[in-house]
C-alpha cells in the first residue's frame, strides 16, 4: 500500500497537540514510507516557524522538531518526493469539480492531486476539508 501524508498529521508527531496521541497510534499501523511532497515539507518547516513567531514554541523546541523531522526522512519513515508535473492537470480537474462542493484550498487540491498521481491508496491527515476531498476522490483516510 502506498500512503501519502500531509503536514497536519506529521506536525502532530513532532509537537504535542490535540491530535498527537491519534497520530502516534496511526503510525503503529502505517505502511512506510509515508510520501510527503516537497510542498508538504515546506508546510512542516513553515508551521514550525509560525509556532516560533506566535511564541507557541521556544527555539530549543523548534530545533528538536527539525531534528526529529530530519531523522524520520533519513530513516525512511517519511520520503520526500517532488510534486509530479502531472499533478497540476489533476489539480485543475479537482479544482473545477470538487472545490465548488467542498470549499477546498489550493494546497489541499495539490496534495490530493499529487497523491493520485503517485498512486497512493491512503492519505494521512487531520485536516477535515482535506480528508473530505481525499475521500471524495477515492483515497482512504486511515
Amino acid at each position: 500500500m502506498t500512503s501519502c501524508v500531509d503536514a497536519s498529521f506529521l506536525f502532530s508527531l513532532y509537537v504535542l497537540d490535540a491530535n498527537s496521541a491519534r497520530a502516534s497510534a496511526k503510525m503503529k499501523r502505517a505502511d512506510l514510507p509515508l510520501l510527503l511532497t516537497e510542498v508538504g515539507k515546506i508546510e512542516i518547516l513553515n508551521a514550525v516557524g509560525l509556532r516560533l513567531f506566535r511564541k507557541e514554541l521556544q527555539p530549543a523546541e523548534a530545533k528538536k522538531v527539525y531534528a526529529l523531522f530530519r531523522q524520520d526522512i533519513e530513516q525512511g519513515v517519511v520520503q520526500i518526493v517532488p510534486l509530479p508535473s502531472a499533478a497540476y492537470q489533476q489539480a485543475e480537474r479537482i479544482a473545477r469539480t470538487h472545490t465548488p462542493l467542498l470549499g477546498t484550498r489550493t494546497l489541499d487540491v495539490l496534495h490530493v492531486a499529487g497523491a493520485l498521481v503517485l498512486k497512493a491508496d491512503a492519505f494521512y491527515t487531520f485536516d477535515q476539508k482535506l480528508a473530505s476531498l481525499a475521500t471524495a476522490i477515492g483515497l482512504t483516510i486511515p
